[in-house]
């Protein structure tokens, strides 16, 4: 079972990018989940919204 919230470095394991691409994605992508909360450890996210943002983001890539 995952845990109910990710830090930056989990989110982007699972997205499979990097760090500063989370931090891009949450500048410029509106439909990126929000941080649920910023601890001085860094920016804190619901699992389940970027579960469903991973979720969508991996239906909308083409077939290769």
């Amino acid at each position: 079972m995952a845990p109910p919230v990710m830090g930056t470095r989990e989110v982007a394991d699972r997205l499979g990018v990097s760090r500063q691409y989370v931090l891009r994605l949450l500048r410029d992508d509106p439909t990126f989940p929000r941080p649920i909360a910023e601890l001085s450890a860094g920016l804190i996210w619901n699992t389940d919204d970027i579960e469903s943002y991973a979720n969508r983001r991996e239906r909308r890539r083409p077939d290769t």
